[in-house]
């Protein structure tokens, strides 16, 4: 499966679906990103259920503020909605797929339970 480009408009109805979603936060003049990019779509053919996606801080700056993101590339999991991993730096291959597994084998009834009791 091909990465997919998020814009503000896109974002929330991606990343709110049941499932995994990956977010890549990068820009065309990054250096990390652009090494970063093959692992990443390479991971998109691999984890065909994961969808991934990209956005691009220069066009899209609205959504990195609103994330955070001070650093990029940056990559997001979310799943069933919930934003569940967040971190800056270029991964290798194998700790990405150690992300999407972590991502997967996530309880998400206690994800919810967790959320739910720091929010009381």
């Amino acid at each position: 499966m091909a990465t997919v480009d998020l814009t503000t408009e896109t974002f929330e109805e991606t990343v709110t679906k049941d499932g995994i979603v990956l977010v890549d936060f990068w820009a065309e003049w990054c250096g990390p990103c652009k090494r970063f990019s093959p692992i990443y779509d390479a991971s998109s053919e691999t984890n065909t259920e994961v969808v991934h996606a990209k956005v691009d801080t220069e066009a899209e700056q609205q959504l990195g503020a609103q994330f955070g993101v001070t650093a990029i590339p940056t990559l997001m999991a979310f799943r069933d909605g919930i934003m569940v991993f967040q971190q800056a730096g270029a991964l290798p291959a194998p700790q990405l797929q150690q992300v999407v597994d972590a991502v997967a084998g996530l309880d998400m009834d206690e994800v919810r339970a967790k959320l739910a009791e720091q929010q009381a």
